[in-house]
Formats: C-alpha cells, sequence, structure tokens
C-alpha cells in the first residue's frame, strides 16, 4: 500500500486561498485524468468540498508522488504553485489512512461532527469510479470511510458535537438564540438547487419560515426542489421556484437568503444587497466605517523555515529532502532518517509555537535595549514599575437591528463580502463560521470516535497486507495441484489397469495430503503479512517454493478485474 493524500484545508489555509484553490466539476475531472497519467500514480479520487480539497492517489514513489501531486494541484486551482504550498498538507500510509476516516467521522470538519462529510465522499467514490481512476486500493479506502463514518455516527453521540454546516449558519444568523423562534414568520429565497441548497431550504422549512422561494439557473431543478418542500416536507411551507433573473426582486421581500452555487463570481453584490435593503426600508443602505486591516500575514507552515529551539534542523532537511519544501510530513515512510522520537519532539514544538518569532526578529534589539534601560530607571526612582495602561476602549456605535439575514456557503463566495459592513445586514460566510467553530464545544464522545478510528485504520492495514499475500497463496496452491494432477497422470501411465473408483480414491488421497500439508503454513503466512511489516512474507514464499512470478501477477490482475466490475455497481 502506498497511498498518498495532498491537499488543503481550513485547518491549514485561509479562506481567502480556499475561495481560489476550489475546482469546478469539469476541473475535477480533467485533475484526476491527469494524475493517473502522470508516472508515480495508479489510482487517483479527488475530495473537493467548501472547506478542503485534498487528492488522493496510489503512488510508487513518495517524494515523486509529493512533487507531482502537488504541481497538478497548483496547475489546476489556478494558484501558483509558490503560493500554495506553504498551505499544503502531505499524509502518507497509515497516517493517511487515519486522516481520511478522520474526516469520514466528522472529526476535521469545520464543524466537529457533522455527517454531510459522507455525501461528499460518496460522491468523489462516483467520480472516481466513472472515470475508472480507482483501483482495488481506493476502492477499498472509500468503501470503508464511509462504512467507519456510519458507525461513528451510530456508535457515539458524535452528533451531539457538532451539527451540519447549514445548522450551525442558521444558529450564527440567530445570533445564539433559538433558531425556530428567530425563523417564524420569515420568508427565505435560497439560491442554487444543489445538495447544500437542498439541505438549507429543507432545514429553514423545519424550522417555521413560512415561505421558501428556490432560485436556479436550470428553473427545472429549482421547481423540482420546490415541488418536494411542499408536498413531501411534513412542514407547511409555501415554497416555489423562480429563474436566476428574480433574484434581486426577490431579495427586496426575504427576510433570509442563503446561497450556494458553483458560479465562480459574485452572485450578490454589495450594490445589489444595498438594493434589497433600501427596497424594504425605503431608505439608502449605509456602509459603516472601518479602519483599514492591519498587515496581518500567516504564520509559516511548521515546517517551513527554522526557528529557535525546534528539534529538527529544518534548513538542512530542506536542502535534502522533497517533502521539507513547505509541507507538513506525516508518516514513518515520509520520512526516512529521522527516529520516531525526534518527530515526536517537533509536532510537541509545531503545538506549542503559537508565537509568530519573525515578528521578535523584526525588530530592532538596540530599542530593546533602551527600553530595559529606562524601565530600570524607572524602577530605581519611584520603586516599582509603572503599569502601562492600555486606553480605555471606544463604544462602539450601535448598528440597527438586521432586516435581512445573509447565509453565504459556496466556496468561492457567492456574496460579496463587502456585505458585511452594510447596516441592517448581518452576513454569515464560510470565513465567519470559521472563525465561530473555533470556539465551539466538543463532546466527550469524540474521544471515543478517535478510539474507532485508530482501531478501524489497524484493521484496514492488516486487511491490505493480508490481501497483498493473497495472490501468492493463490499461486502456490494452483501450483500444488498442478503437481497431484502431473503424479496422477504418471500413476496412470504405469498402472493402465486401474479402475475409475480406485483412481478417484488415489487422487481425493493425494489431494489431503497436500492440503493438511499446506494449510498451516499458508494460514499462518498470512496472519504474519497481515502484521506491521509483514509486507516480505509473499516475498519469502516466492522463493521458497519457487513461484513462477508471472503466475502470482495474473492472479493479482484476475482478482483485481473481479472485485472492479463488483466495486464500479456503486459505493455503499
Amino acid at each position: 500500500m502506498s497511498l498518498l493524500v495532498v491537499g488543503l484545508s481550513h485547518r491549514s489555509a485561509p479562506v481567502s486561498v480556499l475561495e481560489r484553490a476550489s475546482l469546478s466539476t469539469d476541473a475535477q475531472f480533467k485533475l484526476l485524468q491527469d494524475t493517473v497519467a502522470a508516472e508515480p500514480a495508479a489510482e487517483a479520487a479527488v475530495l473537493a468540498t467548501c472547506n478542503r480539497i485534498e487528492l488522493y492517489a496510489d503512488v510508487d514513489k513518495f517524494h515523486a508522488g509529493v512533487a507531482e501531486l502537488s504541481t497538478l494541484l497548483a496547475q489546476h486551482s489556478g494558484v501558483g504553485i509558490e503560493e500554495l504550498t506553504p498551505y499544503l498538507y502531505v499524509h502518507y500510509e497509515d497516517r493517511a489512512v487515519h486522516h481520511f476516516f478522520s474526516v469520514a467521522c466528522g472529526l476535521d470538519s469545520m464543524v466537529v461532527g457533522e455527517g454531510q462529510i459522507l455525501g461528499q465522499i460518496k460522491d468523489s467514490l462516483a467520480r472516481a469510479q466513472e472515470l475508472h481512476t480507482a483501483g482495488r486500493l481506493l476502492n477499498d479506502l472509500f468503501q470503508q470511510a464511509l462504512r467507519v463514518g456510519k458507525r461513528a455516527h451510530s456508535e457515539t453521540g458524535i452528533d451531539r458535537a457538532g451539527q451540519s454546516l447549514v445548522t450551525f449558519g442558521l444558529e450564527q444568523l440567530a445570533a445564539g438564540g433559538d433558531v425556530s423562534e428567530w425563523a417564524r414568520g420569515k420568508r427565505a429565497l435560497v439560491i442554487g438547487a444543489g445538495s447544500m441548497s437542498s439541505l438549507a431550504a429543507a432545514t429553514l422549512a423545519r424550522a417555521g419560515i413560512t415561505e421558501v422561494v428556490v432560485a436556479n439557473r436550470t428553473l427545472d431543478r429549482a421547481e423540482r426542489l420546490a415541488q418536494i418542500l411542499t408536498e413531501g416536507g411534513g412542514t407547511d411551507v409555501s415554497a416555489r421556484a423562480v429563474p436566476m433573473q428574480s433574484v434581486p426582486a426577490e431579495l427586496t421581500r426575504a427576510d433570509v437568503a442563503v446561497s450556494c452555487t458553483g458560479a465562480t463570481g459574485l452572485v450578490l453584490t454589495a450594490e445589489a444587497v444595498a438594493a434589497a435593503v433600501e427596497g424594504r426600508t425605503g431608505a439608502p443602505a449605509a456602509f459603516d466605517e472601518v479602519s483599514p486591516a492591519a498587515d496581518v500575514r500567516p504564520l509559516p507552515h511548521a515546517s517551513a523555515g527554522a526557528d529557535e529551539n525546534c528539534p529538527l534542523d529544518l534548513a538542512a532537511a530542506q536542502q535534502s529532502a522533497v517533502q521539507q519544501s513547505g509541507f507538513s510530513v506525516l508518516g514513518e515512510a515520509a520520512v526516512a532518517g529521522m527516529d520516531a522520537a525526534t518527530l515526536e519532539q517537533h509536532a510537541a514544538w509545531v503545538d506549542n509555537a503559537t508565537v509568530d518569532r519573525r515578528l521578535a526578529a523584526r525588530r530592532d534589539p538596540s530599542a530593546d535595549a533602551e527600553l530595559i534601560t529606562a524601565l530600570a530607571a524607572t524602577a530605581a526612582a519611584v520603586g516599582r514599575i509603572p503599569e502601562r495602561r492600555r486606553p480605555e476602549p471606544v463604544a462602539a456605535p450601535a448598528r440597527p437591528q438586521p432586516v435581512l439575514f445573509l447565509l453565504d456557503l459556496a466556496m468561492p463566495r457567492d456574496v460579496d463580502a463587502a456585505a458585511h459592513r452594510l447596516a441592517g445586514v448581518r452576513l454569515v460566510d464560510i470565513e465567519s463560521l470559521s472563525e465561530a467553530s473555533a470556539d465551539a464545544p466538543m463532546a466527550a464522545d469524540v474521544d471515543q470516535v478517535r478510539r474507532i478510528v485508530a482501531d478501524e485504520v489497524a484493521a484496514f492495514g492488516a486487511a491490505q497486507r493480508a490481501a497483498h499475500i493473497t495472490p501468492t497463496v493463490v499461486a502456490l496452491r494452483a501450483m500444488a495441484a498442478d503437481v497431484v494432477a502431473g503424479e496422477i497422470a504418471r500413476l496412470d501411465g504405469r498402472l493402465p489397469g486401474l479402475d475409475d473408483k480406485h483412481r478417484a480414491e488415489i487422487t481425493q488421497t493425494v489431494k489431503r495430503v497436500v492440503d493438511k500439508l499446506l494449510h498451516a503454513p499458508t494460514v499462518r503466512v498470512k496472519q504474519l503479512a497481515a502484521e506491521p511489516g509483514g509486507a516480505g512474507y509473499a516475498d519469502a514464499l516466492r522463493t521458497l517454493f519457487d513461484l513462477d512470478q508471472e503466475t502470482v501477477a495474473a492472479v493479482s490482475r484476475a482478482e483485481d478485474s473481479t472485485e472492479k466490475n463488483a466495486q464500479n455497481r456503486g459505493p455503499a
């Protein structure tokens, strides 16, 4: 197994980078095709959601795979490789499986415990199967991830640790209040008719919204969603569909607007939102005065550059290893030559390094010396170091109560970020959701899910290692069967008068002898191969019994073909 994942998410990159790196459906198809066409990769799958872009591949070379996959991500996302690299993370082999199972359980989601990721994983597998870029490894991985995610939600209370992004977004619009009370009597406009928009429409209907208007570029899909809400939603909501050109007029009537489309540009500009507010209130919408944003730059990735007290010589490692060129590399196989203790020290150092030391590095040492001297002189004169009091906070002018609530769940964004500054508007988007989710409490069930993930990763690795030796065992038994058949034919030549009854009895006896001799070694070798480091048993078996490598490869191809036909009927 040589599973490699290269990606970026809300945990590694700012929303502005994720927004620019988002992949359209066509770009995902092209990325898959180009990945399997590249030399290091035999299989590929893309998991692209509103807050992550990950490329999974079965590779035969780690360093070449990292370089190729990161380059392809940059090419198809349109973000330069130099700009994208600091935000990329890399997981390899068992660490890649652990990461993916954690994603499937919602542990790595913006809102911990949300279950929508399972549907997105299922769609990703279907896409790879459609293009025939998913082979045995990725089919097994994605199918198992779906089972692990379902197990986590059924056996634990992970659902209590978080909720879907839609629900979390509505809670933010309600400013922490009860969503049902906030939604009661309001009218909603839902822009888009995809899975996220459909979920938003259904959630709003259950919350007590009186009317839902669905706008979509394809009117048929909008009408279908409106019909589902009216006839099968189990609510009293009124629903209707409108074309996209009706959005400005409907926005004037709506109290709440949820947008999640696949558009590459803005769906609602700040001017359009201002016009809607003016249409509702009869007064021009004003923009709040805000001070220019400070020059805030993201911290470098944990593996980028060197720093004081870091247990690894990162500067030297960057010159000798591809994985240290800005990537966060996890997985023992990916960092050959570095012992586990050193890696653990580095991980602990990264977790605790919360200060941007670059700012300290830019300070003038002489200024610090002058400050210390001045403080010492003051302390000698007055007997204590004077307090440096902060200025009294200036009360910000109160914003008017919002008359229009906007929830933007798209990536890239559908609603102009400038709408945040419009008086009378409350806008919640992916960026503000990310900030709010950082303080969300996590339930104790998360620990139980982590244990499930750890157990499932070990089981998956054992199954993959055991499967690796199966073709060799099958080839060994086939060779034994050929030996039995040859010896029975030789016996027929020596005893031509042997009747069918005795021949059958002799044949069965010889087969039983061979089966008993092979049973214990083949069972034991499968057990040993399933353990960590057991990959070498297949080679030992081939050498000991002088098995033909092509025969083993033919068995493996036949099994792959059978499994592929079964798996491509659809994900579980």
